[in-house]
């Protein structure tokens, strides 16, 4: 068997990994790319060991040994992020990547969230104008268009 098929066919499974990764909103098919990715690296790994163990008489097999270390990893990490987007979807009611943006920015102009925020019009310190939506809010309703 050539070189060539498998690498061909880890080069497909990595680039639809990629393009899951980076065109899903879903948080879970975003996992499933992950692991598309990580088996497309376990499949080189396998590959050139076989290729390299045909050139060697003696070898340590380390193609197979880092494919055994890559599949724990990716069952540990599959098993955290489940977690994560479990308890994401438990609390926020979906496991959509651009609606969950929102929970790690801040809702002010500088992040600022809380009694510093000058735009808060229930800030005592802040000014109280009933203009329409500006700044963040205007921008975040049109990334999300």
């Amino acid at each position: 068997m050539h070189l060539a098929y498998p690498a061909v066919l880890s080069a497909l499974l990595f680039c639809t990994g990629v393009y899951g990764v980076l065109a899903r909103r879903n948080a879970i098919l975003v996992l499933m790319s992950v692991e598309l990715m990580l088996n497309a690296v376990n499949l080189n790994l396998v590959a050139f060991d076989v290729w390299l163990s045909r050139a060697a008489e003696e070898t340590l097999h380390s193609g197979q040994a880092l494919t055994l270390f890559t599949i724990a990893i990716a069952a540990a990490e599959i098993g955290i992020g489940l977690a994560i987007v479990l308890a994401v979807h438990r609390n926020r009611g979906t496991s959509d990547i651009d609606k969950l943006r929102d929970t790690a920015e801040g809702h002010g102009p500088d992040g600022l969230d809380g009694p510093d925020d000058p735009d808060d019009p229930g800030d005592p310190g802040g000014p109280d104008t009933d203009t329409p939506a500006t700044g963040t809010a205007a921008e975040k309703a049109e990334a999300t268009a």
